[in-house]
C-alpha cells in the first residue's frame, strides 16, 4: 500500500499550495470541541500559511466553543435527536451550491460521511475536481453502545460505499489504512496521522499544589480520563474497572464534560470532575495526573491517549488498531487484550503495585510523543492534494 510520507516543514518560506482552493466540509468545525474538528482546524492553518484558500462548510451554532480558521459557510442543520450537542447537515442546499461555484474550488475534502459530504463528493465529481475524503472516528462502532449492532451490516456497507467514491481515503494510522485495503480501497488509501502539542502535554506541566487543591493525596494515584463524556467512550466499563479498586489508594480524575456526566457521577461519585479544560489548564490536568485510562473502542487515532503519552503518564488502552498503531505494549504503555472491567483492573493494579514500572513507561511515551509532529503531518496531506492536481503545475514547479 502506498502511503503519503513526504512532508512539507516550512511553508512560509515555500508557498508550496498557492494556487490550491480547498473546499472542506465538516459535521463540526467548532461548535463542541473534539480531536476530528482540532485537526481539520490545524489542517486549513497549514494551508492557508502555505498559501492556500480554505473554505469550510459545516453546520454551526451561536455558541461555538472556539473562533474557526478559514473562512467558515455555515450549513443548514437540525439538532441530532438525543444529543443535542451536535448537528446534523441538511445537504447541499442551492445556497451553498452557488457559494462553491462563487468559490471555484480545486479539491474537495470531505471529513464526515453524512448528507452533505455525500451530496459535496457527488457535486465535486460532477465537475471533475478530485474528492478526498478523511476519516476521524469509526462511527459503525457507535451502534454498540445504543444496542443497535443489528444495523452494523447496513452502516459498513453505507461508509464504504461513501469512501469507495472518493480520490483518496486518509486514514489515521497504519492498521486502519490496512483494514480499509482489506474493504477494497487500498489504491485509493493514504495516512493523515495526528500530531500533539508537547509543550502544552508535559511532564513539566505537573502540578502537585494543583492535585491538592482538587483535594489529590500526594500519595494516591491519579487515574485520568481524558475526553468528551459520552456513552461511545467506554465510559460504562471505565466506571466498573474503577469500582473494582475502590480499596486501592487511587484517586479517579475525570477531564471533560458531556451528556453523561450524570451517568458517571452516579457510579463514580468520589471522582475529581474538572469540567471541560483548555489551554494551559488542560495540559497541567493531564499533566498531573499518574495514569492515563482510555477504555474507548470507538477511537479513529486516539488524541487523548497521545497527550497523555506527551504528558510523560502510562497510558492504559485496549488492544485495537488505533492503540496499537500509538503504543508498543510494555514499553511505552499497557494494552489490554480482553477490554473488560476484570481485565482492565489486573492491568491498573499492576501499575499501582510497581510505580517505576509506571515511571518508566510514562518517560518512554514522552519520548513516543516526539514522531506526532502537526507541520509534518500536515505536510503528507499537501502532498495528497497535490498527487490529485489541485494545485496548479506551475506552483508546484516553483516548490519545487
Amino acid at each position: 500500500m502506498q502511503l503519503a510520507e513526504r512532508s512539507i516543514r516550512h511553508p512560509t518560506e515555500q508557498r508550496p499550495a498557492e494556487g490550491l482552493r480547498l473546499a472542506l466540509f465538516s459535521g463540526n468545525y467548532n461548535y463542541t470541541r473534539d480531536g476530528c474538528n482540532q485537526a481539520l482546524n490545524r489542517l486549513a492553518g497549514f494551508m492557508i500559511e502555505a498559501g492556500a484558500q480554505v473554505r469550510v462548510y459545516s453546520p454551526t451554532t451561536r455558541t461555538p466553543a472556539f473562533e474557526p480558521i478559514g473562512d467558515l459557510v455555515s450549513a443548514p442543520s437540525i439538532g441530532v435527536p438525543g444529543r443535542g450537542e451536535y448537528r446534523l447537515a441538511l445537504g447541499l442546499t442551492p445556497a451553498l451550491r452557488d457559494d462553491l461555484k462563487r468559490f471555484k474550488p480545486t479539491l474537495i475534502h470531505l471529513s464526515a460521511p453524512d448528507l452533505l459530504g455525500v451530496q459535496a463528493g457527488r457535486w465535486g465529481r460532477r465537475r471533475g475536481l478530485p474528492v478526498v475524503a478523511s476519516l476521524h472516528t469509526r462511527f459503525e462502532t457507535y451502534l454498540s453502545y445504543y444496542g443497535l449492532d443489528w444495523l452494523r451490516p447496513s452502516a459498513e456497507r453505507y461508509l464504504d460505499g461513501f469512501y469507495r467514491a472518493c480520490d483518496r481515503v486518509l486514514a489515521p494510522n497504519a492498521p486502519l489504512a490496512e483494514l480499509l485495503g482489506e474493504r477494497g480501497m487500498g489504491h485509493r488509501v493514504r495516512v493523515w496521522g495526528r500530531g500533539v502539542d508537547r509543550q502544552r502535554f508535559s511532564p513539566a506541566g505537573r502540578d502537585t499544589a494543583w492535585r491538592r487543591a482538587m483535594g489529590i493525596g500526594d500519595s494516591q494515584v491519579a487515574v485520568a480520563f481524558l475526553g468528551r463524556l459520552v456513552m461511545e467512550k467506554g465510559l460504562d466499563v471505565l466506571a466498573e474497572t474503577l469500582n473494582l479498586m475502590r480499596d486501592q489508594p487511587i484517586r479517579p480524575l475525570i477531564i471533560g464534560d458531556g451528556p453523561a456526566r450524570e451517568f458517571l457521577r452516579s457510579r463514580l461519585p468520589d471522582a475529581v470532575y474538572t469540567g471541560h479544560l483548555d489551554g494551559e489548564a488542560l495540559g497541567r490536568a493531564v499533566s498531573s495526573a499518574d495514569v492515563l485510562f482510555n477504555p474507548s473502542l470507538t477511537e479513529a487515532f486516539g488524541n487523548a491517549s497521545l497527550e497523555g503519552m506527551a504528558a510523560g503518564l502510562a497510558v492504559l488502552c485496549p488492544r485495537a488498531p488505533s492503540t496499537s498503531a500509538l503504543i508498543t505494549d510494555g514499553q511505552d504503555g499497557v494494552l489490554v487484550d480482553q477490554p473488560n472491567a476484570s481485565a482492565y483492573a489486573a492491568a491498573l493494579q499492576g501499575l499501582i503495585d510497581e510505580p517505576m514500572r509506571r515511571l518508566r513507561l510514562g518517560r518512554a511515551a514522552r519520548n513516543s510523543s516526539a514522531r506526532y509532529d502537526w507541520r509534518e503531518i500536515s505536510g503528507s496531506v499537501l502532498d495528497v492534494y497535490r498527487e490529485l492536481g489541485a494545485v496548479s503545475d506551475r506552483r508546484a514547479r516553483t516548490a519545487a
